[in-house]
């Protein structure tokens, strides 16, 4: 499916994707915090992220997850791979994932240029100008070496500090749907108490995603239970059913946090 810059704005679903790329990430040696952002951000403009996964710095594996999920969502988000080094060949995969050749972008070369004093721009450092031929570039207000965006798919740095410039910068080229808001309510009730009658609700609001999560507190243990959904008066149904719910179940619902 291709797609483009702009997806329809008429209350359809938009999701996304993200690809974090590394083998640093699947090692346990960094710790991905772009993720995240990315989820929080992205539900903020109303695009849904649908999925999440690591991939290793090989480039048959990014080429099959590029080209999967850019089929299968509105957009893709990477994440790394992207620096002067010899294993930063996610320009190179998403390339291929096109069939586009990859090319030393004239904009990102003078970039560069005017960033690093003269005769510094050495081979090393050249590799972060290439992207696939007709790619956007995605302006760094860091680091200055750019990120790409060639069809739905946006291709950013690692380094949050600088992901997450690149992404304010870029917001304003995404088409979102309706903010999904949530309400949380908790009761000291474990889950298998709530579950026969929480599958009911979801039954009878099926535009709602209802999900229950453990937890032990002040010794004892309860059920955080999270509606997400797009119409606050349908969350605010459903949240009073819940309450009734949980008192049907000799329990009180503890506060419940809009969002």
């Amino acid at each position: 499916m291709a797609m483009t810059e702009h997806p329809a704005t008429d209350g359809s679903i938009i999701t996304a994707a993200v690809l974090v790329i590394g083998n640093e990430i699947l090692s346990g040696r960094t710790r991905d915090v772009n993720l995240p952002y990315l989820a929080v951000q992205l539900n903020e403009i109303g695009v849904r992220l649908r999925e999440a996964r690591v991939v290793p710095d090989v480039e048959q594996e990014i080429v099959d997850a590029v080209d999967q999920c850019r089929a299968r969502y509105d957009y893709v988000f990477t994440t790394g791979g992207i620096g002067p080094t010899h294993d930063d060949i996610t320009a190179a995969s998403v390339a291929k994932a096109f069939g586009l050749p990859l090319v030393l972008n004239p904009e990102a070369v003078a970039r560069l240029e005017a960033h690093y004093e003269p005769g510094t721009l050495n081979e090393a450092r050249l590799r972060m100008a290439h992207t696939p031929e007709g790619a956007t570039l995605i302006d760094n207000p860091v680091s200055i070496a750019p990120g790409f965006q060639i069809g739905n798919v946006f291709v950013l740095a690692g380094v949050p500090s600088i992901m997450q410039a690149m992404f304010e910068g870029l917001k304003h080229r995404l088409a979102g749907g309706a903010p999904v808001l949530s309400r949380t309510v908790a009761a000291f009730l474990p889950e298998g108490a709530i579950a026969k009658g929480l599958g009911a609700l979801q039954d009878r609001y099926p535009g709602l995603e209802i999900g229950s999560y453990p937890f032990f507190r002040q010794g004892k243990f309860g059920t955080s239970l999270v509606l997400r959904g797009t119409e606050s008066a349908t969350l605010a149904a459903a949240a009073d059913e819940l309450r009734a719910l949980i008192r049907s179940l000799d329990a009180e619902p503890l506060e419940t946090e809009p969002a």
